[in-house]
């Protein structure tokens, strides 16, 4: 398999919005940006994206096949067996990863950190396997990163703050309409759009945080942008609308994180993840986000 190819079958260009999750989950429970754990714990997570876009790719080469037989398994890039084989070798050495990053006093792993990657580990398999024609597939992608959050918290503290499951909350949000999109994506139209009514909780939630932080309120705008930029394109609906749209909101991700790590007084991790927005949109003309 040649580098190019392993890089698109992971999806790398969207690796910025996993680290910016782990900040999230990292610093609202107590951790900082000098913490040694920090890039071990981005490393780990990021194994555990990687992994999963390659084990997407291999459970869907039937559909790939005829929906989208350019993707690397059915256009005889590489075999379904060698992509199965990387991807669960990748989520099991995320999980080592995530076990060295959880140690406590003790020398012992966390075990809610343990079970909270179990459980990604779990719910990533799960997605891939069964998202398509899966009514509930958009909630499953959502705990997917939901459980980045958890991780990374409980690598850090015993207990998760309330910040922490409120962030988790909008951001499963989030991942519910634009994974409601993506389930559109090979189509040339999106059905009901009542699912896209999640998107407005983050910025609901931006809403109350930026209130009592001010510093909120300038990555909560772009936000606001990235979310009427999407919209805009879904009702538009001209050809490469969707994709745009999806990307774009996987990109968001990481500004949803900045709107939470400023609403908690944490403005460089914040700034950060703004640069992590951008970073991700210039890796995506690069190497596909879908």
């Amino acid at each position: 398999m040649t580098l190019s190819l392993a890089l698109r079958l992971g999806r790398i260009s969207n690796l910025p919005t996993v680290w910016t999750n782990v900040l999230v989950g990292a610093l609202l429970a107590g951790g900082s940006l000098a913490d040694a754990r920090l890039p071990l714990l981005m490393l780990a997570l990021s194994l555990f994206y990687v992994g999963g876009m390659f084990l997407n790719d291999a459970f869907d080469r039937d559909f790939d096949a005829a929906h989208r037989p350019e993707r690397p398994i059915p256009s005889g890039q590489v075999s379904a067996r060698e992509v199965f084989t990387i991807g669960f070798g990748l989520l099991t050495a995320g999980m080592l990863c995530v076990a060295w990053a959880s140690r406590t006093a003790d020398g012992l792993p966390a075990w809610r950190a343990l079970a909270a990657a179990a459980a990604l580990g779990g719910a990533i398999v799960l997605y891939d396997a069964h998202h398509k024609n899966n009514p509930l597939s958009p909630l499953v992608m959502g705990l997917c990163r939901v459980c980045v959050y958890l991780t990374a918290a409980f690598s850090m503290a015993p207990s998760l703050p309330a910040p922490v499951l409120l962030a988790a909350v909008a951001l499963l949000c989030h991942l519910i309409g634009l994974t409601y999109i993506a389930k559109q994506e090979h189509l040339a139209r999106i059905g009901n759009l009542w699912p896209l009514g999640f998107l407005s909780v983050p910025l609901l939630y931006g809403l109350v945080l930026a209130m009592s932080q001010p510093r909120a309120w300038a990555p909560l705008a772009v936000y606001g942008a990235l979310l009427a930029y999407a919209l805009h394109r879904l009702g538009r609906r001209a050809p490469g609308d969707v994709p745009r749209a999806v990307v774009t909101l996987i990109a968001g991700m990481s500004v949803l994180d900045a709107v939470v790590l400023a609403g908690a007084g944490l403005v460089l991790p914040a700034v950060l993840a703004l640069l992590a927005f951008v970073l991700t949109l210039v890796l995506q003309r690069w190497v596909s986000g879908t």
